[in-house]
């Protein structure tokens, strides 16, 4: 498995990470899947404090317990579980924070944090405080280096500005190209791109057209446009399944330091790990790519 450097951090992450989210709460089957990924080669796992209530980070640090040291590990803080698990609120502050991670820490069974995001954010938060929060935390060694999780053009620019951050997670894919407007501005800040969402929700897979659940369309592809980009996309180049390409397009960016594909299933963790690494794109499949899906643009003002 190829690695990129992140940002401009020491952290070299495969190119091709684990969003754990998908892993369930049974404890056997998430266990195999996280073992099953490190040895495919993945060594990046990206989990979050909301996931499961918890669980989540539960499972990922019992399966990474005697190997931590060969794993880099991302977390998330921000969203805070009302007291009786209905829901949750948005909590940015430095005493939530700073909270927060030592609950993270003991779930996780370790001592320090690789990638601590914030998971959200709006440009009515606080941000310096929660700055200072990420920052005490780097100084007392509980993480290595922090990041924000955020489609929110206002958001990023503050923190491109303001903080040291290595990274952005951002929803992307061939079926959502957003984030493409912003890679110039987050490359000259030597930040790295974390693309969650790479598949599209599955529609980027290589299971057949009419097994894909197109009925209520894909952002603002509607149903008769997707089933009809799909088709499309499918015939650009026969080297590479549709996984390959999906996965490959956004790796065909440098600023993108890692893909994060979920998988529930043994089967779709192999299928991600073999697309990741498999042939490069070449420019002109790229730009093909590119000519058959839409670019849309963030709202401007959030």
């Amino acid at each position: 498995m190829r690695k990129r450097q992140l940002g401009k951090s020491d952290l070299f992450v495969s190119e091709v990470g684990l969003g754990c989210m998908s892993l369930g709460t049974e404890e056997k089957h998430a266990l195999s899947l996280v073992d099953r990924a490190i040895n495919l080669g993945i060594n990046y796992l990206d989990t979050a404090d909301l996931y499961d209530a918890g669980v989540n980070e539960e499972l990922v640090g019992k399966a990474i317990k005697h190997q931590r040291n060969e794993i880099i590990l991302a977390t998330k803080v921000g969203n805070k579980w009302k007291e009786d698990k209905t829901g949750w609120t948005w909590d940015p502050s430095k005493a939530y924070i700073k909270t927060a991670v030592k609950d993270s820490l003991k779930r996780l069974q370790t001592d320090y944090i690789d990638l601590y995001q914030l998971h959200g954010g709006t440009i009515e938060d606080h941000i310096d405080e929660t700055i200072e929060a990420f920052e005490e935390l780097k100084q007392e060694g509980v993480i290595r280096y922090y990041g924000i999780s955020s489609i929110r053009p206002n958001v990023i620019k503050e923190y491109l500005s303001k903080s040291n951050i290595v990274s952005i997670m951002m929803q992307y894919s061939l079926l959502d190209r957003r984030p493409e407007e912003w890679f110039s501005i987050i490359k000259e800040h030597n930040v790295s791109v974390i693309a969650r969402g790479p598949l599209a929700k599955g529609l980027l897979t290589k299971k057949p057209l009419g097994e894909k659940s197109t009925s209520k369309g894909y952002l603002t592809y509607s149903e008769a446009e997707l089933k009809s980009v799909l088709s499309m996309l499918e015939q650009v180049d026969s080297s590479h399944t549709m996984t390959e390409l999906a996965l490959q397009y956004c790796l065909h960016q440098d600023v993108v330091g890692t893909v994060i594909p979920g998988a529930s299933k043994l089967k779709q963790l192999i299928e991600n790990a073999e697309a990741g690494s498999s042939e490069r794109l070449s420019q002109q499949t790229y730009e093909q790519l590119q000519t058959l899906t839409k670019f849309d643009k963030y709202a401007q003002h959030r």
